[in-house]
Protein backbone atom coordinates (compact mmCIF):
# COMPACT_ATOMS: atom_id res chain seq x y z
CA UNK A 1 0.00 0.00 0.00
CA UNK A 2 3.14 2.73 0.62
CA UNK A 3 4.25 2.01 -2.57
CA UNK A 4 1.13 2.56 -4.14
CA UNK A 5 0.66 5.80 -1.75
CA UNK A 6 4.46 7.47 -2.95
CA UNK A 7 3.71 6.14 -6.71
CA UNK A 8 0.28 9.24 -5.95
CA UNK A 9 2.50 11.84 -4.53
CA UNK A 10 4.92 11.49 -7.28
CA UNK A 11 2.73 11.37 -9.92
CA UNK A 12 1.04 15.06 -8.61
CA UNK A 13 3.60 16.60 -6.11
CA UNK A 14 3.77 18.82 -8.86
CA UNK A 15 0.08 20.02 -8.46
CA UNK A 16 -0.89 19.76 -5.36
CA UNK A 17 2.24 19.53 -3.17
CA UNK A 18 3.96 16.87 -1.62
CA UNK A 19 2.80 18.33 1.89
CA UNK A 20 -0.48 18.44 1.14
CA UNK A 21 -0.70 15.27 -0.39
CA UNK A 22 0.92 13.36 2.48
CA UNK A 23 -1.79 14.98 4.83
CA UNK A 24 -4.68 13.76 2.96
CA UNK A 25 -2.75 9.96 2.54
CA UNK A 26 -2.10 10.10 6.36
CA UNK A 27 1.66 9.40 4.94
CA UNK A 28 5.17 10.81 6.46
CA UNK A 29 6.77 12.92 3.82
CA UNK A 30 10.37 11.80 5.34
CA UNK A 31 9.23 7.69 4.21
CA UNK A 32 8.17 9.49 0.69
CA UNK A 33 11.59 10.98 0.56
CA UNK A 34 12.98 7.89 1.20
CA UNK A 35 10.90 6.26 -0.90
CA UNK A 36 12.02 8.77 -3.74
CA UNK A 37 15.97 8.08 -3.20
CA UNK A 38 15.97 4.73 -3.65
CA UNK A 39 14.13 5.41 -6.88
CA UNK A 40 17.32 5.49 -8.85
CA UNK A 41 18.40 1.90 -7.62
CA UNK A 42 15.28 -0.03 -8.22
CA UNK A 43 15.50 1.50 -12.01
CA UNK A 44 18.94 -0.22 -12.33
CA UNK A 45 18.06 -3.35 -10.19
CA UNK A 46 15.00 -3.62 -12.60
CA UNK A 47 17.48 -3.05 -15.99
CA UNK A 48 19.40 -5.39 -14.68
CA UNK A 49 17.19 -8.12 -14.40
CA UNK A 50 15.64 -7.67 -17.91
CA UNK A 51 19.09 -8.01 -19.21
CA UNK A 52 19.13 -11.35 -17.41
CA UNK A 53 16.05 -12.60 -18.70
CA UNK A 54 16.97 -11.68 -22.42
CA UNK A 55 19.78 -13.60 -21.63
CA UNK A 56 17.17 -16.62 -20.27
CA UNK A 57 15.23 -16.28 -23.53
CA UNK A 58 18.37 -16.49 -25.42
CA UNK A 59 19.41 -19.45 -23.74
CA UNK A 60 16.08 -21.18 -23.94
CA UNK A 61 15.56 -20.40 -27.45
CA UNK A 62 18.89 -21.90 -28.33
CA UNK A 63 18.32 -25.19 -26.77
CA UNK A 64 14.95 -25.45 -28.30
CA UNK A 65 13.02 -24.84 -25.10
CA UNK A 66 14.70 -27.94 -23.32
CA UNK A 67 16.64 -26.32 -20.75
CA UNK A 68 15.08 -25.92 -17.13
CA UNK A 69 16.84 -23.77 -14.39
CA UNK A 70 18.95 -25.71 -13.57
CA UNK A 71 20.81 -25.74 -17.10
CA UNK A 72 20.47 -22.82 -17.75
CA UNK A 73 21.87 -21.06 -14.55
CA UNK A 74 24.96 -23.38 -15.49
CA UNK A 75 24.93 -22.02 -18.76
CA UNK A 76 24.70 -18.79 -17.32
CA UNK A 77 27.97 -19.60 -15.45
CA UNK A 78 29.74 -21.15 -18.45
CA UNK A 79 29.29 -17.03 -19.75
CA UNK A 80 30.76 -15.80 -16.54
CA UNK A 81 27.75 -14.95 -14.62
CA UNK A 82 28.04 -15.17 -10.82
CA UNK A 83 24.45 -14.95 -10.57
CA UNK A 84 21.90 -17.30 -8.49
CA UNK A 85 20.42 -20.76 -8.98
CA UNK A 86 17.20 -19.92 -7.06
CA UNK A 87 17.06 -16.04 -8.82
CA UNK A 88 17.19 -17.67 -12.25
CA UNK A 89 14.63 -20.29 -11.28
CA UNK A 90 11.99 -17.20 -9.97
CA UNK A 91 12.72 -15.27 -13.30
CA UNK A 92 12.23 -17.93 -15.21
CA UNK A 93 8.52 -18.57 -13.60
CA UNK A 94 7.95 -15.07 -13.54
CA UNK A 95 8.31 -14.89 -17.34
CA UNK A 96 6.62 -18.45 -17.79
CA UNK A 97 10.15 -19.82 -19.07
CA UNK A 98 9.55 -22.97 -18.52
CA UNK A 99 11.88 -26.48 -19.90
CA UNK A 100 10.39 -29.55 -22.20
CA UNK A 101 9.80 -32.32 -20.07
CA UNK A 102 10.36 -35.66 -21.20
CA UNK A 103 7.28 -37.51 -22.42
CA UNK A 104 6.34 -41.20 -21.27
CA UNK A 105 8.69 -43.38 -23.77
CA UNK A 106 7.18 -45.95 -25.77
CA UNK A 107 8.76 -49.60 -25.97
CA UNK A 108 11.18 -49.99 -28.55
CA UNK A 109 13.14 -53.24 -27.33
CA UNK A 110 11.61 -56.91 -26.46
CA UNK A 111 13.57 -59.25 -25.65
CA UNK A 112 14.05 -62.97 -27.33
CA UNK A 113 13.53 -65.37 -24.81
CA UNK A 114 15.09 -67.86 -26.98
CA UNK A 115 18.19 -66.47 -27.67
CA UNK A 116 21.14 -67.77 -25.21
CA UNK A 117 21.94 -65.68 -22.51
CA UNK A 118 24.26 -63.21 -22.63
CA UNK A 119 26.98 -61.75 -20.02
CA UNK A 120 26.48 -58.60 -17.99
CA UNK A 121 29.66 -57.39 -17.40
CA UNK A 122 28.61 -53.88 -16.25
CA UNK A 123 26.09 -55.40 -13.60
CA UNK A 124 23.70 -52.11 -13.25
CA UNK A 125 27.06 -50.07 -12.49
CA UNK A 126 26.75 -46.97 -14.98
CA UNK A 127 29.12 -45.22 -13.95
CA UNK A 128 32.74 -45.41 -15.15
CA UNK A 129 36.99 -44.15 -13.96
CA UNK A 130 38.31 -43.46 -17.62
CA UNK A 131 37.27 -42.61 -21.09
CA UNK A 132 36.28 -45.70 -22.94
CA UNK A 133 35.95 -48.29 -19.92
CA UNK A 134 32.03 -48.69 -21.15
CA UNK A 135 30.19 -47.73 -23.67
CA UNK A 136 26.37 -47.84 -23.71
CA UNK A 137 23.82 -47.54 -26.29
CA UNK A 138 19.95 -47.26 -26.46
CA UNK A 139 17.59 -47.25 -29.31
CA UNK A 140 14.86 -44.78 -29.61
CA UNK A 141 12.34 -43.60 -32.40
CA UNK A 142 12.20 -39.90 -34.54
CA UNK A 143 9.57 -38.45 -36.52
CA UNK A 144 11.70 -37.52 -39.65
CA UNK A 145 9.76 -35.24 -42.05
CA UNK A 146 5.93 -37.60 -42.20
CA UNK A 147 7.95 -40.96 -41.43
CA UNK A 148 9.46 -41.78 -37.90
CA UNK A 149 12.88 -43.80 -37.82
CA UNK A 150 14.24 -45.45 -35.32
CA UNK A 151 18.21 -43.94 -33.60
CA UNK A 152 20.34 -46.17 -32.13
CA UNK A 153 23.30 -43.92 -30.08
CA UNK A 154 26.71 -45.55 -28.40
CA UNK A 155 27.76 -42.94 -26.09
CA UNK A 156 30.92 -43.46 -23.57
CA UNK A 157 29.37 -43.81 -19.61
CA UNK A 158 32.33 -41.99 -18.66
CA UNK A 159 31.93 -38.52 -20.81
CA UNK A 160 28.22 -39.00 -22.04
CA UNK A 161 29.63 -38.58 -25.74
CA UNK A 162 27.95 -39.26 -28.41
CA UNK A 163 30.72 -41.81 -30.19
CA UNK A 164 28.25 -43.23 -32.81
CA UNK A 165 25.14 -43.39 -34.31
CA UNK A 166 22.69 -45.27 -36.74
CA UNK A 167 19.39 -44.55 -38.38
CA UNK A 168 17.00 -46.82 -40.11
CA UNK A 169 13.43 -47.38 -40.65
CA UNK A 170 13.98 -50.93 -38.82
CA UNK A 171 15.23 -52.60 -35.54
CA UNK A 172 17.33 -55.38 -37.37
CA UNK A 173 20.60 -56.13 -36.06
CA UNK A 174 22.26 -54.20 -38.45
CA UNK A 175 21.01 -50.96 -37.17
CA UNK A 176 23.14 -51.79 -33.90
CA UNK A 177 25.87 -52.79 -35.89
CA UNK A 178 26.58 -49.86 -38.36
CA UNK A 179 26.37 -47.35 -34.45
CA UNK A 180 29.10 -49.51 -33.10
CA UNK A 181 31.08 -49.65 -35.73
CA UNK A 182 30.93 -45.54 -36.14
CA UNK A 183 32.26 -45.22 -32.59
CA UNK A 184 35.17 -47.32 -33.21
CA UNK A 185 35.66 -45.06 -35.92
CA UNK A 186 35.21 -42.12 -33.77
CA UNK A 187 37.59 -43.31 -31.03
CA UNK A 188 40.83 -44.88 -33.45
CA UNK A 189 39.67 -44.17 -37.27
CA UNK A 190 39.74 -41.18 -39.75
CA UNK A 191 36.71 -39.20 -39.11
CA UNK A 192 35.92 -36.89 -41.91
CA UNK A 193 33.16 -34.09 -42.43
CA UNK A 194 30.25 -33.47 -39.89
CA UNK A 195 27.53 -35.53 -37.86
CA UNK A 196 23.85 -35.10 -37.87
CA UNK A 197 22.49 -31.88 -35.82
CA UNK A 198 21.23 -33.19 -32.95
CA UNK A 199 23.93 -35.04 -31.82
CA UNK A 200 26.80 -32.37 -32.75
CA UNK A 201 24.16 -30.00 -30.14
CA UNK A 202 24.12 -33.11 -28.11
CA UNK A 203 27.57 -33.32 -28.03
CA UNK A 204 29.25 -29.79 -27.58
CA UNK A 205 25.79 -27.57 -26.42
CA UNK A 206 24.01 -30.39 -23.65
CA UNK A 207 25.07 -29.96 -20.24
CA UNK A 208 24.85 -32.87 -18.12
CA UNK A 209 23.94 -32.97 -14.45
CA UNK A 210 25.74 -36.17 -14.00
CA UNK A 211 29.17 -34.07 -15.27
CA UNK A 212 28.56 -31.20 -13.37
CA UNK A 213 27.07 -29.69 -15.62
CA UNK A 214 29.11 -29.86 -18.96
CA UNK A 215 28.69 -30.82 -21.50
CA UNK A 216 30.93 -34.07 -23.31
CA UNK A 217 33.32 -32.22 -24.84
CA UNK A 218 34.08 -30.03 -22.25
CA UNK A 219 33.66 -32.89 -19.85
CA UNK A 220 36.46 -35.12 -21.89
CA UNK A 221 38.81 -31.65 -22.80
CA UNK A 222 38.94 -30.82 -18.60
CA UNK A 223 39.79 -34.96 -18.33
CA UNK A 224 42.49 -34.67 -20.76
CA UNK A 225 43.97 -31.81 -19.35
CA UNK A 226 43.88 -33.33 -16.11
CA UNK A 227 45.46 -36.13 -16.88
CA UNK A 228 48.32 -33.89 -18.81
CA UNK A 229 49.28 -32.21 -15.70
CA UNK A 230 49.28 -35.01 -13.06
CA UNK A 231 52.65 -36.37 -12.01
CA UNK A 232 53.81 -39.99 -13.34
CA UNK A 233 53.85 -42.05 -10.39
Amino acid sequence: MKTAAWGFVSAHAERFGIKRICRVLEVSRSGYYRWTAGAETRAARQADEDVLVAEIREIHAEHRGNYGALRVHAELRGFGHTVNRKRVARLMRKNGIVGRHLRKKKRTTIADRLAPPVADLVQRDFAADALDEKWCGDITYVQVGAAWLYLVCVLDIRSRRVLGYSMAPHMRADLVIDALQAAVATRGGDVTGVIFQWLTYYNARRRHSALGYLSPMEFEQQHHKTERLQPAA
